[in-house]
This record gives C-alpha cells, sequence and structure tokens, in this order.
C-alpha cells in the first residue's frame, strides 16, 4: 500500500485466481466514491471484467417495489391500509377470512372527544358481509398470497441488512479461464503521514535522520504488509459517484399544441474564439506541524559519547515515481487498527553550514536585532525529502548531541540548497541606518521642454557586533528595493525574488559595518511656459543644473520678468483711469444736484472736461502699454518655446 503524503491512501491486492471468479470488496460508506473513482484492475486473462454492487438509493427503491411497502417506518394500521384488496385471515380468536377494505379510526367510547385518543379498525369483506374488528382485538393475521408474505419477508431482510453495519461491498466478476495472477488497486480517504528530523550538527560529518509517523485508522490489521510512502502534492478530489444521480428534464408540449414562438438569432463573426472557464481543483491538504514542547537543560554530559552516526538504522528504498517520489519500507510491516507507528525514512550525511541571518525586513532605523541561527543544508541523500519539523542537535564533539532547537523544512527536493533557522545568536547584534540622496546625470531642454534625470540612491547600513569569542559566518538578507540597481556591494552570493543574500565573516569579538546601495533613474519632464518665478529661480541657481541650461534659464527668467512688469505698467494705467470714470460720476451727480446755471455747476463742468482729456491721454498710454506687454510676452513665449539646450 502506498499513502501519497495529500490525498489517501492507495491500496493493492495481489494474488493469484483460476477460472470465473468474483472478488468482493468491502468499503465504508464513505469510502465508496473513492474507490469507484480510482480503481483500477489488472488481470491478463479476462477480457469482460465488471464491477456490480447496490447503488445508494437502493433500499429505498427496492422496498417500494415489493407488494407490500414498509419504506419510511409505517405502522400496522398504515401497512393494512395500504394492502386493501388482499385476501387475509385474522384470528379474534376465531379464524376469520376476508379481503381488506381499509383501517380508520375512531375515538375510543367513554372518552371525552377534546382529548384527541383514537382505536383503529380494519373493515374486512367477508362472504357473510362486512365486518369490523378493533387492531387491538385482533391476535394475529397472515395474508393469503404466499407472494405477499414472500415480499414481507425479502423488505424485513433488506432493513435488516442495511442496519448490520455502514459498508459497502463491490463485487468485482473476472470471467476467464486458467490460473493466473490478479490485481486489484484503489484510493480510498486516510489520514495523510507524516514525517519528522534530526539533525546532528555535533558530528564531524553532519547526519540528517527522518522518522515516517503513518497512522492505521482502519478497521483491518496489517499483516506481512508491504509499505510505500510517496511524497508530492498531487491534485486530489472527491466526486459523488456512489449515489445515482438524476438530471431534470423540461417539460415540452405537443408538437400539435400551440404556434410556435418568433426566435432571433444573432449575427455570426467570421472567427470565433471562446475562453476556456478554468476548472477548479480540489486544493491539498496543508503539511501538518508537530506543536513543540518545553525541553529542560540538558543533563551532564555522560561517558559515552552520543551521535546519530552511531545509529545503524536501515532506511527505505528511494526512487522517483513520476514527478513524486516514493519511499519503500524494505521489510513488510505488521501494524494492529486503530495504531500508528514510525518508520526510519532517512539517515544519511548531510552538507551543513552554521550561519547567522540578519533579515533586513524585520529591522526599522535605529534599531538593534540578534540574528537568528542558521544552517545551510545540501539534499545530498538522493531522495526528494517532504516536509516536516527538524529537531536540531550540537555540542562541542565531546559530550556528544545537545539539544540546539526546533525548525522547519520545506519541502527539499535533491540536490537544493535550503536554509532552516533554528534559534536566536544571542552573542551576536546588528543595529540599522538608512541614508536616501539623490543626483542629477542629465539635463536637456527640447523646444521648451526641460527634462531632468536623476538618480536616487538608497542606503542601508548594518553595524554588527560579536560579543562571543567564537567566530561567525554572517548572512545579510537585504529586501530588493523595486526597480532599482545593486551598486554597492558589486555582486551578492543569492538573490530571490524579494532579497538579496550577502555574506561576510565576523571575528569574535569583532565589529563592521557593511553597506548596501541601491539606485533607480527617476525622470522629471516638465514645460518651461508652466514655470512660475520660484521654479526659475529655483533651476537657475541648482549646482546639480550645467551652467548652460542655467544660462538659458536666466534669461527666460528674464523674459518673463519683463513681460510681467509690462502687464503691471498696463495694469496701473488702466487702474487710474477706472479712477478717473469713477470720479466723473460723483461730478455728475453734484452736477445734476447744483443745476448747469450755478457757480458750482459750471465748476462741476470744467472738471468734468478735464477728466475727459485726461481719460483719452490715458486710453493712449494703456494702448502703448499693451502693446509693450503683448511684444514681451511674444518674446518670451518664443524664447522658450524654440530654447533647445543639451
Amino acid at each position: 500500500m502506498s499513502p501519497c503524503s495529500r490525498p489517501g491512501w492507495f491500496f493493492q491486492h495481489d494474488g493469484s485466481v483460476a477460472g470465473d471468479v468474483s472478488l468482493p470488496l468491502t468499503f465504508d460508506a464513505a469510502a465508496v466514491s473513492d474507490a469507484l473513482k480510482s480503481l483500477v484492475i489488472a488481470d491478463s486473462g479476462s477480457s469482460a471484467p465488471s464491477v456490480s454492487y447496490p447503488s445508494g438509493d437502493t433500499l429505498e427503491k427496492t422496498l417500494k417495489s415489493l407488494r407490500i411497502d414498509i419504506s419510511g417506518h409505517p405502522g400496522m394500521a398504515e401497512i393494512l391500509d395500504s394492502m386493501r384488496g388482499t385476501a387475509v385471515r385474522i384470528a379474534v380468536p376465531a379464524e376469520i377470512r376476508g379481503r381488506i377494505l381499509g383501517v380508520e379510526l375512531r375515538g375510543i367510547p367513554g372518552n371525552d372527544s377534546a382529548s384527541g385518543k383514537t382505536e383503529a379498525f380494519l373493515s374486512l369483506l367477508c362472504t357473510d358481509g362486512i365486518k369490523v374488528f378493533a387492531l387491538s382485538e385482533i391476535a394475529s393475521f397472515s395474508f393469503e398470497d404466499p407472494a405477499v408474505s414472500a415480499d414481507l419477508a425479502r423488505a424485513l431482510d433488506l432493513v435488516l441488512s442495511s442496519r448490520a453495519s455502514d459498508v459497502r461491498t463491490l463485487l468485482v466478476r473476472l470471467p476467464g479461464k486458467g490460473v493466473r495472477e490478479v490485481s486489484l488497486g484503489y484510493v480510498i480517504p486516510a489520514p495523510v503521514w507524516k514525517v519528522s528530523y534530526r539533525l546532528d550538527l555535533a558530528s564531524e560529518q553532519p547526519i540528517l535522520q527522518g522518522w515516517a509517523i503513518v497512522d492505521n485508522c482502519s478497521d483491518m490489521d496489517w499483516k506481512n504488509v508491504e509499505l510505500s510512502l510517496v511524497t508530492g502534492k498531487p491534485v486530489s478530489f472527491i466526486q459523488n459517484l456512489y449515489d445515482p444521480y438524476y438530471l431534470e428534464r423540461p417539460e415540452i408540449p405537443l408538437s400539435i399544441a400551440g404556434t410556435a414562438a418568433p426566435q432571433v438569432y444573432d449575427s455570426a463573426y467570421d472567427s470565433l474564439q471562446f475562453a476556456g472557464e478554468e476548472a477548479g481543483a480540489g486544493m491539498a491538504s496543508a503539511p501538518m506541524m508537530m506543536e513543540k514542547s518545553a525541553i529542560p537543560p540538558s543533563p551532564a554530559p555522560a561517558a559515552k559519547r552520543f551521535s546519530l552516526a552511531d545509529t545503524a538504522i536501515e532506511t527505505p528504498a528511494g526512487s522517483a515515481a513520476g514527478d513524486l517520489f516514493e519511499f519503500t519500507v524494505k521489510k513488510p510491516v505488521d501494524l494492529e487498527r486503530q495504531q500508528s507507528a514510525m518508520f526510519p525514512l532517512v539517515n544519511a550525511p548531510i552538507g551543513a553550514e552554521k550561519v547567522s541571518v540578519v533579515s533586513g525586513n524585520e529591522m526599522e532605523a535605529g534599531s538593534s536585532v540578534h540574528p537568528m541561527l542558521c544552517v545551510v543544508l545540501k539534499n545530498a541523500t538522493g531522495m526528494k525529502l517532504p516536509a516536516g519539523p527538524v529537531t536540531v542537535y550540537d555540542g562541542n564533539g565531546k559530550s556528544g548531541m545537545t539539544y540546539a532547537g526546533d525548525a522547519l523544512l520545506e519541502f527539499f527536493p535533491e540536490g537544493e540548497r535550503r536554509m532552516i533557522a533554528y534559534g536566536e545568536d544571542l552573542s551576536v547584534s546588528c543595529a540599522l541606518t538608512r541614508k536616501t540622496s539623490r543626483e542629477a546625470v542629465s539635463v536637456r531642454v527640447d523646444r521648451g521642454v526641460m527634462t531632468v534625470v536623476r538618480k536616487y540612491t538608497y542606503g542601508r547600513v548594518y553595524q554588527l557586533k560579536n560579543s562571543g569569542t567564537a567566530p561567525r559566518r554572517i548572512v545579510i538578507e537585504h529586501p530588493v528595493q523595486e526597480g532599482a540597481e545593486l551598486v554597492r556591494p558589486a555582486k551578492f552570493d543569492e538573490r530571490t525574488a524579494s532579497l538579496y543574500r550577502f555574506s561576510l565573516n565576523l571575528a569574535g569579538g569583532g565589529e563592521t559595518a557593511f553597506s548596501v546601495d541601491e539606485q533607480t533613474p527617476v525622470s522629471e519632464t516638465v514645460a518651461l511656459s508652466d514655470f512660475s518665478d520660484e521654479t526659475f529661480l529655483y533651476y537657475s541657481s541648482s549646482k546639480e543644473i550645467p551652467e548652460k541650461v542655467r544660462s538659458a534659464l536666466e534669461r527666460a527668467a528674464g523674459l518673463k520678468r519683463a513681460t510681467e512688469a509690462c502687464e503691471r505698467a498696463r495694469a496701473d494705467i488702466e487702474e487710474a483711469r477706472d479712477g478717473l470714470i469713477s470720479s466723473q460720476e460723483r461730478i455728475r451727480l453734484n452736477l445734476e444736484a447744483a443745476g448747469n446755471e450755478s457757480q458750482q455747476g459750471r465748476e462741476y463742468l470744467k472738471k468734468l472736461a478735464d477728466s475727459d482729456s485726461e481719460i483719452e491721454i490715458l486710453a493712449g498710454r494703456i494702448s502703448d502699454a499693451a502693446k509693450k506687454a503683448e511684444e514681451a510676452r511674444m518674446a518670451y513665449e518664443t524664447y522658450v518655446s524654440t530654447l533647445t539646450v543639451e
């Protein structure tokens, strides 16, 4: 049998048969659909194998199809009433024969009708008329027709068999000739098998030992079973193939009835492309994690050194099984029902290097953290190792193994490197500082549009200190700045989708700083015509702008200031004219009040005449100022729209 690490167990039965044979396979009701979905038959001597079984609604339909229907748990009154017209013999206590007319409920005499108490009465058509008997008076009865009695016995047998157990039997029929070897296989739900590892770093050559944990939750004992453990992540799902499935059909009127409804069809395209709908696959269950428990301090070292290298465990034979990997236990397995066991999975030397890992993702500027104690593993076992917890042991080589911590190992293909963390390195601390700067690398003006390309530098400095006496191999995991290019250091040791890994050595009692700089170009494009005075001033005085561009911007700023001065001059003249016009309105009101013939009225008339002269003079000056402002504006716009400076 081969339990896949995710969906279920694959069982295989092998044996010899002769001639035509029928092989029963018994399953829990919940597993029948999986067995029907996965059953495979290997019989070279049978060309027409078949599988038969009672369907999910066989009991109910069979009961309803018999001459006497006891589906739905009917009482005696309901059974007799449903058999109207059937000939029976009853004992009351004398024997009476007749045909059932029906069963009716009547109120019990002497009881309050409101109480609702009733009694069932059987009506029979006898040779001498209709007779009525209370069911409570009938000592026994039987049916005259032997076929009805036989159906009643069969119905009771069916009900009894359905209650006997919650199992279903598939009958595999293999018609054939001669003696031959036959194999039957299927997948049914079962607990996933699990794995736990032990990593010995205390030995001169690190050892990885793995144990498979298998649960026999079935109702049969495993005796002399060949056990294979398969690792992988296949798609797996459940589909109800056991119960009959009926489709609803529409009711269509007779073709001679009614009239045809009008139908409109869409016009066709020259070419149609249909997007396939993506089918949802059953998700595999997540890896199972073992719960960690507190470990007491290690006892005093024993006289004899303990190491995984001293063990002589016989591990399963490993082989590729398509895209999966199969571990086959070399000796047959015995495991009683509802019991679990651990079997050796791997016990082999493994490449291992201890490092202290600093995670830049978890650091804030100004903070100080301890790196994680990690080990970099190289899978040289020749096996694809499944995911599982790892108990790490370390030591000084004299006392043997000492518990060092727990880790988690993800699926580990052969030949790959994998880093796992099992503790915190309290001897090493790391502080982080950040810095950001920018620098213009190119500035150009093309027909009045200025483009500035800057490089932004994002820097991190990792300040490391080793307070211990033993040297450390440090690995810094630096988060990748999206869209940026690594400029310092020039190379990295490893890169993932989201981080760089850099390694360095840190002596005991030593300190060092490690800088990482990333640069990203940012392009800014602006039209000179949109510049304000402050913007011109900023760019024309910025040292990051080349001298030729600054000079051109200074001239553009001067032209803009000249334009604005002309506009202000025109506005001042217009304001003076508007003041005179407002003053004339007041003079006219005063003139109307004083009259034209009065001395004061004549003075008002003179003031109006003088104001008219001044307004005419100001109108001429406004025209000249507007012309100058337009000339200045045209000069500015022409300059900035045609300006090109590299």
